[in-house]
């Protein structure tokens, strides 16, 4: 059996614990960040439905509007880790859920008095990703405070699940509260749920552990660019950030124009929007399920470029959808792309884990996110862009041939010559 496999096998089995079911703080973490996910997933169908049908927006600013939801991620991601590292983690969220709580509820309040503008919901994208960056970082930071070093990995399996389920359940949700409330109104679901998550937070009773001194050490900039040295500097792994880059690149691209098609050119109602784009939470999952049993029979190193250049070929039918019964092929093909995604993250993933040094493991995390998710508003603006010059199929079908055609970066390289991955870290 594989690595790969071995750790998706003692991630199945420690979910089954029966202690975190019995650990009220942790229970009031993930109850609260279940339904932030949720509410979350409602809100990433909801803002382009606003400006597409309430603002009557362009392909182009849908683009941007998309962009401005992931640009945090480009611009802040590095040193986020180092900002919070010397800060109560449990008050960076509670302070992150509340200035989000504010940002997301100003929109629906803005629709009611008729003075929402295309203005508001860029700033308001920018600003809510801004707190997610820094709430993710936190979050990641305090959940070994709350819980046993032996039960991180149920905790993870637990919180990984629920993240995929809401991805699954949120668009639909979104698509039916939008057609049922209006797409403005359906926001008011995410604002609640950040309102339980505060609650959560705030129910909590085990204190964080005394904040350590401050000390001499290298500066932030020094440990920024020693983990871009070694990513950059490894044969395989540079290849397969590289791949990863322009993958997430031409992804941008197709979640810009994803909700434009669905709208526009299939002419489907905002409710069937969300079922629809649910495709892709549906092959994710599925992906999450097989990615073990396919690495252990292809391979746990070859199927980094096998899941790219192989199981995601198909998704381009997805762009020969119609209106009526032709739509169907859109989700069919979204959920391709969400599989093999999938697959080529669990692979490559382990792979970075298994020839990177312990040391630097947290340094080449945040270099690879960094570089990795800055392509992704890239991508979007370059999808609202050509989506306007060529026209909304032909620029999805660019997309979707770009995110396949990544995969080559992986496999014109050391990668395709190995069978497994490492065992060991490299020292």
């Amino acid at each position: 059996m594989t690595e790969v496999a071995k750790e998706l096998q003692d991630i199945g089995a420690e979910t089954d614990r029966p202690d975190l079911w019995r650990h009220r703080d942790f229970m009031l973490l993930w109850s609260g960040q279940t339904l932030s996910e949720i509410g979350s997933a409602v809100t990433r169908v909801a803002l382009p439905l606003i400006a597409l049908v309430t603002l009557d927006a362009s392909t182009f600013e849908v683009g941007l509007l998309t962009a401005a939801t992931t640009l945090a991620f480009a611009v802040i991601a590095l040193p986020a880790g180092a900002i919070v590292e010397r800060r109560p983690k449990r008050s960076i969220m509670i302070a992150c859920d509340l200035l989000r709580l504010l940002i997301i509820g100003s929109i629906p309040l803005a629709a009611a008095f008729d003075v929402l503008t295309m203005g508001q919901l860029y700033v308001a994208a920018i600003a809510a990703g801004v707190c997610t960056v820094f709430f993710d970082v936190s979050y990641q930071s305090y959940l070994p405070s709350l819980i046993r070093t032996k039960d991180l990995m149920a905790a993870n399996g637990k919180l990984g699940t629920t993240q995929s389920f809401a991805q699954l359940g949120g668009p639909s949700l979104g698509g039916g509260l939008v057609g049922l409330l209006g797409a403005a109104l359906a926001l008011v679901a995410d604002v609640v749920s950040y309102g339980v998550s505060i609650l959560a937070l705030m129910g909590i009773r085990r204190q964080e552990e005394p904040l350590p001194a401050p000390t001499a050490e290298e500066p932030l900039r020094h440990r920024i660019m020693e983990g871009l040295r070694f990513v950059f500097g490894h044969p395989i792994l540079r290849r397969v950030v590289i791949c990863t880059s322009f993958a997430n690149l031409f992804s941008g691209m197709t979640s810009a124009l994803a909700m434009v098609f669905v709208v526009r050119v299939l002419h489907m109602s905002p409710a069937m929007t969300g079922l629809i784009l649910a495709g892709s939470a549906i092959g994710g999952i599925a992906g999450g399920l097989f990615a073990g049993r396919l690495a252990t029979k292809i391979g746990s190193a070859r199927i980094i470029w096998v899941s790219m250049l192989v199981f995601s070929a198909p998704q381009v039918i997805a762009t020969a959808a119609w209106a009526g019964w032709g739509a169907l092929l859109f989700p069919l093909g979204w959920g391709i792309t969400g599989f093999a995604f999938m697959v080529y993250n669990v692979a490559q993933l382990s792979y970075r884990q298994s020839v990177t040094p312990p040391e630097l493991m947290g340094r080449m995390n945040a270099a690879v996110r960094w570089v990795v998710w800055g392509t992704l508003p890239l991508g979007s603006v370059l999808g609202g862009a050509l989506g306007t010059l060529i026209g909304i199929r032909p620029a999805l079908l660019v997309a979707f041939i770009g995110t396949w055609a990544a995969g080559w970066f992986v496999f014109f390289s050391p990668l395709r010559h190995m069978r497994d991955i490492p065992q060991t870290p490299a020292s």
